[in-house]
């Protein structure tokens, strides 16, 4: 009979305790999926008192989480604990380097650290997995490293932030402003009290970055991101891009034109009649182009305690199997600098709303603008009339150079009518 897979966990909050949860509930299915048994030797987190939804009391508690990673009675360290320095990136280095597997869920330490984290893995002859690290419970890693592994992938897109979407959907679906539905969330436990790192985009910023690597093969660069987040979209864009029969989303997106690659968060317009515009709430999605599948698209929850669990314990089964993959696709070695280009070079439509003064002259003055760099506009609506108050004026362009259209956003904020930052947004064709 094969020998268990002893593992140790890192890390016992929301997802540590789901992964608990789920070993012990599971335990005779996924010895029979894995081939053999997969057991818990030791835990440890900040608080041992803290009162928890799963029992651990059988297991071995360690107060120095970094003696984990050198026990022998430990094949694999699963770290749960967060945080793209500190503990979190000692325990795996020190995991790693004493020829022990790591799982973790961690990002933020695979965008800001991975290329390394991946040499010293794949030289120490030992898996690092992170399938959890991106859309929860989505196998995307899984989908992406092997699926679609005899594809060269054109493009990547995703909904990558559970919390940003479901303030998109409620604002589309109640009329409410940005604030007053991110309150709704936090209460609701969908966004975090301090809610900057979902809102301003810099974790589906993380995530993309993952995919990044794993899609043209590039050692990641999270500096080279450009990250907008969502706190500027307006119940009036909402309703406006519905009017349009478009739905307003927080995409991340990866590209190759031309050999450069091209990555960038930010809201976009997507035809609310597409499978990425029907992706609502907490839900995430991530579509792939490759010139085998065409477009292949995994769907599912992006976050909680059952759905991250579910990926951290689809990862222990492939280690217990025997599963040995470079940490993202190809060889450490063989991951390159990539020709990053300047996403101000791309071409695309654009949605552009301002609220202005209603006087005589203020349209003549933004056309003007838009003509003087090159931008051609498809069609134009100015809503309501009302000399006392400000009106909004919604434009819908033709292709034009991204530069030219941010130069001209960037002119039209500094005339006197515009009474509030315009509103410029890609229009994603997907």
């Amino acid at each position: 009979m094969n020998k268990p897979l002893r593992i140790a966990i890192a890390g016992l909050g929301t997802v540590g305790c789901g992964v608990v949860d789920m070993l012990t509930r599971n335990a005779a299915l996924l010895s029979l999926r894995a081939g053999r048994g997969i057991v818990i030797t030791c835990v440890s987190s900040r608080d041992k008192s803290l009162k928890r939804d799963v029992d651990v009391s059988a297991y071995a508690w360690v107060d120095d989480s970094l003696h984990m990673a050198t026990r022998d009675d430990v094949d694999v360290v699963v770290e749960l604990i967060g945080g793209h320095e500190g503990i979190a990136k000692d325990l795996i280095e020190v995991a790693l380097k004493s020829g022990k597997h790591v799982i973790t869920a961690n990002k933020a330490l695979l965008a800001h650290h991975g290329f390394a984290l991946a040499k010293l893995a794949e030289t120490n002859g030992v898996q690092l997995m992170y399938e959890a690290s991106v859309a929860g419970g989505v196998p995307i890693i899984k989908a992406m490293r092997e699926g679609f592994a005899g594809n060269k992938i054109s493009a990547v897109y995703g909904i990558l932030n559970g919390t940003c979407n479901y303030i998109l959907t409620e604002m589309r679906e109640t009329g409410r402003d940005f604030e007053t539905v991110l309150v709704d969330a936090q209460e609701q436990g969908f966004a975090e009290v301090d809610p900057s790192f979902d809102v301003d985009g810099i974790d589906a910023a993380h995530k993309l970055c993952i995919l990044s690597g794993l899609a043209f093969g590039v050692k990641l660069n999270f500096e080279n991101l450009a990250v907008t987040g969502i706190r500027h979209i307006t119940a009036s864009d909402i309703t406006y891009a519905e009017d349009l029969g478009y739905r307003i989303k927080l995409l991340g997106i990866v590209r190759c034109n031309n050999g450069k690659i091209y990555q960038s968060v930010e809201p976009c317009l997507v035809h609310e009649d597409s499978t990425m515009g029907a992706v609502e709430g907490v839900f995430n999605t991530v579509l792939v182009e490759g010139d085998g599948i065409e477009i292949g698209q995994c769907i599912g929850r992006g976050a909680g305690a059952k759905p991250t669990a579910s990926s951290v314990v689809s990862d222990l089964v492939d280690l217990a199997r025997g599963y040995n993959v470079p940490t993202f696709g190809v060889p450490y070695d063989a991951l390159v600098d990539a020709d990053w280009g300047e996403n101000g070079s791309l071409m695309a439509r654009f949605y552009l709303h301002l609220s202005v003064t209603d006087r005589v002259g203020v349209l003549s003055d933004v056309a003007n603008i838009l003509k003087l760099n090159n931008v051609s506009v498809e069609a134009m609506a100015q809503l309501g009339h009302d000399p006392e108050n400000p009106v909004s004026i919604t434009f819908t362009t033709h292709a034009v150079k991204q530069a030219d259209i941010e130069n001209a956003v960037q002119k039209i904020a500094g005339l006197p009518a515009v009474l509030a930052r315009p509103t410029m947004l890609r229009i994603e064709e997907i």
